[in-house]
């Protein structure tokens, strides 16, 4: 399989945008990257601000991944060149993989770069009076990008392409497009003069309820896998469209004039009432690739569960007399009891030997659990651990047939096997 590399944004990561072709090298700098407000124009401060003019957003959700096309558009207003810093969020499950800037008829591709060198080769773009831009993580899902030379009138164009895991919670998946930096706290000021990280308590943001200054829009191409089930958009008005049971676009309503001004999230379930799979295939020109996904009902009825084989492994050396020993009693003990008429059981006691309850497993009736638990009772605890040999003799014994064995082994480990 071909080398395919992603950058978790865990860390701090340094993006410089050169005129070379992507490449990728995973950042190890995990110090603070420079502070800044939310947007400001570095250098003279009568310079006009450098306004963000619209984000848009393309998602294709496959399964549990999130593709993302992020697109942001900006222009300087001024009439001086002018070294911009934006500061933009992105999701904390995410990964960059792809960054172009267009100016114009310019277009520059980005490099991965570890940060300190990032840096480096951003500023000499900058003395040598070339366009460079520097994307750098400041918080988890929020970043800093600067743009140098940005010339008057120039509009800059921004395109970031990150993939995002979507992990259930309680069975419910959650898509959240981040849209609004919040203030942040970075701790108790113990100056009276605020510090540069102090910077960030206070910098601007967009207020709940107020519009946002640039355009939104945002689809969602959900392509699950499997059906959907209690859909909902309770951040936005949206259209949705659902051309089979597994899929779904999701796209802005007209009537959403101003939907920037708060974080756009998808929420969906994948369940049902027995356990569902689905396949979603992958072909490419040199190589193929698929993702299989399976989630379980949203609840589990005994009905549900097919007959198992358990094989119980109790530890009765020496160091299990007293306490440890009793402990694992009680645990067989209501294993035993919980045990369903159509399952099947058996028991291997061992220490410097071993002695098993039957040698075929044993249907789960009354007799034969309160015989094996008249046999768990009567141990005592004595001699060595023999643990490899009980374990041979486990996997050798006869199993039920059409049944999947269950191994619960009852031991407090003190043996000194791990090479075997």
């Amino acid at each position: 399989m071909k080398d395919r590399r992603y950058f978790g944004l865990m860390v701090v990561i340094s993006l410089i945008l050169t005129w070379s072709t992507v490449q990728a090298d995973i950042a190890k700098d995990s110090g603070d990257s420079n502070l800044s407000p939310y947007f400001f124009v570095q250098g003279d401060l009568e310079v006009e601000s450098f306004p963000l003019l619209k984000t848009g957003a393309e998602v294709d959700i496959a399964g549990v991944i999130a593709e993302v096309a992020l697109t942001q558009v900006y222009k300087n207003d001024g009439d001086k060149t002018i070294e911009a810093v934006y500061i933009f969020p992105l999701g904390t499950k995410s990964a960059i993989h792809a960054m172009k800037m267009t100016i114009g008829e310019r277009v520059i591709e980005a490099n991965i770069e570890e940060k300190i060198r990032a840096q480096k080769i951003y500023q000499e773009a900058l003395n040598n009076g070339k366009t460079a831009s520097l994307l750098e993580q400041e918080r988890p899902n929020l970043f800093q990008m600067k743009v140098a030379n940005i010339m008057p009138g120039d509009v800059v164009e921004v395109e970031v392409r990150y993939t995002e895991l979507l992990v259930p919670e309680e069975g419910v998946y959650q898509y959240l497009f981040p849209t609004v930096v919040g203030p942040r706290f970075t701790g108790e000021q113990k100056t009276e003069k605020p510090t540069k990280k102090d910077n960030w308590t206070a910098s601007p943001y967009l207020h709940e309820g107020k519009d946002a200054p640039y355009q939104f829009d945002i689809k969602i191409n959900l392509n699950a896998g499997l059906p959907i089930t209690d859909f909902s958009v309770p951040s936005h008005q949206v259209t949705v469209t659902r051309p089979t049971p597994d899929r779904a676009t999701i796209s802005l309503a007209a009537a959403e004039k101003n939907g920037g001004n708060r974080d756009f999230i998808l929420k969906y379930s994948l369940e049902g009432d027995s356990i569902q799979s689905g396949l979603l295939l992958y072909p490419g020109e040199e190589e193929n690739f698929f993702l299989l996904m399976m989630e379980p009902p949203e609840k589990v009825t005994p009905m549900m569960i097919p007959p198992r084989e358990y094989l119980f492994i109790v530890d009765v050396s020496g160091s299990m007399h007293g306490f440890p020993l009793d402990v694992s009693k009680t645990l067989i003990d209501k294993l035993l009891k919980n045990l369903r008429p159509e399952d099947y059981f058996n028991i291997l006691f061992f220490a410097g030997g071993s002695e098993v309850l039957s040698p075929a497993p044993l249907p789960a009736t009354e007799d034969n659990r309160e015989r094996a638990i008249k046999m768990l009772l009567s141990q005592r605890g004595g001699g060595g651990t023999r643990i490899l040999n009980a374990l041979k003799k486990a996997i050798a014994l006869k199993k039920r047939e059409g049944l999947s064995r269950i191994i619960v082994m009852a031991t407090d480990g003190y043996v000194s096997v791990e090479k075997e």
